[in-house]
């Protein structure tokens, strides 16, 4: 029933909410995985890369060259129109980009752009980004979230003007936004100026602000939304069961892992000793956590990223098979017999830091969980009050190692290593043009990074979708749902 009303009016209505909250619509400063999705649908990149094949395509952009080894010249589309009707053109990639680019700019995740020295407008049509170093994966980075913004509106309603009243030139234009309830977007119908994503296949879309998984299901099953995501294995099991209903478990470039202080912010000698961080490895049974949290569909990794990325080899990586007896004779030799307090910070809901408590409890580790709100996670994080944190990274839907990897150890407010060695040898991935080159270096940095257990690395993640099954809906593992591509069967 719920499906014919749909298509009487064309309308999807996507249930969303959890992790996946939007907090900001302007997702340099929002940076949520719901923001991704949004900007997706509103907004456009310079290039766009195909999920399926990888291909770097040119959206916004038409064609692209290296002048040199930092200096990307491209040439952009002429006669697309943002929604408000400005006109794109070179003056919007150059304010956009050398806005958030700029060192007080404030975005939420600076390594998405940091990478940057600035933009120069060469003519109406062409700009030049110029790399603070030779930097290859420019071009996944561009095709990642890094929309183009109306230099004129953004100027005059900065990040917070652009999250209550988006303008993009994607193909769906913002109709209401009602922050932490509701959104809602209508097709545009001019988006027929060659840009690799279609024209939108549902005319209308209702984004609701659903914070319980339970009453996102139960709003499923009741026909009040469409389709939803981020659901648990056993939650996606039970909609299987329902008549009119379809879901599933997808592997995504998303990774479970347990940071440690290594670099001794916190001033716990323990996690400072490489001797029990390798002890922590070797405590936590990952297969099980795998089979018994998440229904089997994610893989062990032993990598600070996810083997789906370039440049992220595991057999790079020194591995810890689950042996907690061999866990404590490692505590031993480094003066833990009788096991130390340990605290874990973890992002709620954190569903997997019962399991890893047991495992560490059992090698004499006493933790105390703290499970906090992003925010205050972060914050704590910051202040150097976490000797051990649990967290999940989805590297912005970027296939390149570099978006992990460096971006934990490159020296950085998030590099609890600040190993330089490991350091060097990023900055040589993130900056030779031979892919073999890359690899070797990333491989470098790899194996000393699991060698000095500087993370738990735990398995890949997995995202559980239920829609509605008159709905074609594919899932994609960098995470973005088309929801442009999707039809009514």
């Amino acid at each position: 029933t719920s499906a014919v009303a749909d298509k009487s009016d064309d309308t999807l209505r996507i249930g969303w909410g959890g992790d996946g909250v939007m907090v900001n619509a302007d997702n340099y400063y929002g940076a949520t995985r719901a923001g991704i999705w949004f900007t997706k649908m509103v907004w456009d990149t310079l290039i766009e890369r195909d999920a399926a094949t990888g291909e770097y395509k040119g959206n916004l952009a038409t064609e692209w060259s290296w002048v040199d080894d930092k200096t990307l010249e491209l040439k952009l589309r002429q006669g697309v129109t943002f929604h408000n009707g400005e006109a794109f053109d070179a003056d919007d990639v150059d304010y956009t980009l050398n806005t958030v680019s700029a060192a007080d700019s404030g975005v939420k995740f600076a390594a998405i752009v940091s990478w940057i020295d600035h933009v120069d407008k060469v003519d109406a049509f062409t700009v030049r980004i110029v790399a603070k170093t030779p930097f290859p994966q420019a071009l996944e980075f561009l095709s990642g979230p890094m929309p183009i913004y109306p230099n004129e509106y953004y100027q005059a309603v900065g990040p917070e003007g652009m999250s209550n009243a988006p303008i993009g030139t994607g193909p769906y234009k913002v109709v209401e936004m009602k922050p932490g309830e509701q959104y809602t977007l209508i097709r545009n119908e001019a988006y027929t100026w060659g840009s690799p994503k279609p024209v939108a296949g549902i005319t209308n879309v209702i984004i609701r602000e659903i914070p319980d998984k339970q009453t996102q299901v139960a709003e499923l099953m009741a026909g009040g939304i469409d389709v939803t995501a981020d659901l648990s294995p056993d939650l996606v099991g039970k909609l299987t069961e329902v008549p009119g209903v379809s879901a599933t478990m997808s592997e995504t470039l998303r990774i479970f892992t347990i940071g440690l202080d290594a670099a001794n912010r916190t001033q716990n000698k323990a996690v400072n000793d490489v001797r029990v961080r390798q002890a922590l490895n070797m405590a936590i049974d990952r297969k099980a956590m795998v089979d018994n949290l998440m229904a089997g569909a994610a893989r062990v990794i032993s990598t600070p990223c996810n083997p789906l990325q370039f440049g992220c080899d595991e057999t790079q990586a020194v591995q810890y098979p689950y042996d907690p007896e061999k866990a404590k004779a490692l505590l031993k030799d480094a003066g833990y017999e009788n096991g130390f307090d340990l605290a874990l910070y973890a992002e709620a809901p954190a569903t997997e830091a019962e399991a890893i408590m047991g495992y560490l409890s059992a090698i004499g580790v006493n933790v105390t969980l703290n499970r906090l709100p992003y925010d205050a996670y972060r914050d704590a994080q910051m202040k150097g009050e976490a000797p051990a944190f649990l967290f999940n990274w989805g590297s912005y839907s970027l296939a390149d190692a570099a978006a992990s990897v460096s971006f934990f150890f490159k020296g950085g407010d998030d590099d609890f290593a600040q190993d330089k060695e490991v350091q060097d040898w990023l900055a040589m991935g993130d900056s030779v043009t031979d892919p073999a080159a890359r690899s070797e270096a990333y491989g470098k940095a790899i194996h000393k990074i699991t060698e000095q257990a500087y993370w738990i690395p735990l398995y890949s993640g997995v995202r559980g979708y239920g829609w509605d099954s008159e709905l074609n809906f594919k899932p994609y593992a960098d995470e973005i749902p088309r929801f442009y591509e999707y039809t009514w069967k």
